[in-house]
């Protein structure tokens, strides 16, 4: 009967976590998996806290724990990708900004490889998620959209200035040959 209970919370516990890791993957906007074997703490430290300031986490948990979470979720298709040492990337903001990032750092530590990921209902290889990190990010995308609000009534601006610019011009040569005259 002492065993039981050990065996009895552990599984409250798994089933917890299970819970847990569906809640975030319902607000995540993005999921990649990846491999971490090889990586040190304090690599594994620095990767969790650049994918942090993209607005995501890092977590590594145990394939059958994501095996149970990711059935009846959106992400179900991401479970072929559960062999060997799992980390798993979720992102709840932008996307472009979280794989630039996940990019960045393996460029800097090749022991961390992409197995592949989910956005958008689509699966993404390894080739998607780096192509994705070629994209401009939101902000970017946002700066450049307002640019191209702008520049009509900029040129509009521009052209009603014109006129008076010219005339200003025409004053200020005249007064420059007036004085160039009596000097």
């Amino acid at each position: 009967m002492a065993e039981l209970a050990p065996t009895i919370s552990s599984q409250q516990e798994k089933a917890q976590k299970v819970s847990a890791i569906q809640e975030k993957l319902k607000t995540a906007k993005v999921a990649i998996v990846t491999e971490y074997r090889g990586l040190s703490v304090a690599q594994m430290t620095r990767l969790r806290r650049q994918i942090r300031q993209a607005s995501g986490e890092y977590q590594v948990v145990k394939n059958t724990l994501l095996r149970r979470a990711l059935k009846d979720t959106a992400y179900g298709a991401l479970d072929r990708l559960l062999q060997g040492p799992t980390g798993w990337v979720l992102g709840y903001e932008d996307p472009v900004s979280l794989s630039k990032a996940l990019v960045k750092f393996i460029e800097e530590n090749e022991k961390l490889t992409i197995k592949g990921g989910w956005l958008d209902g689509e699966f993404m290889d390894q080739a998607k998620v780096k192509a994705l990190a070629q994209m401009p990010s939101r902000p970017e995308l946002q700066a450049k959209l307002l640019a191209l609000i702008q520049a009509p009534a900029v040129q509009l601006l521009r052209l009603l200035q014109e006129p008076g610019a010219r005339v200003a011009r025409l004053v200020e040569a005249l007064r420059k040959g007036k004085e160039s005259e009596q000097s």
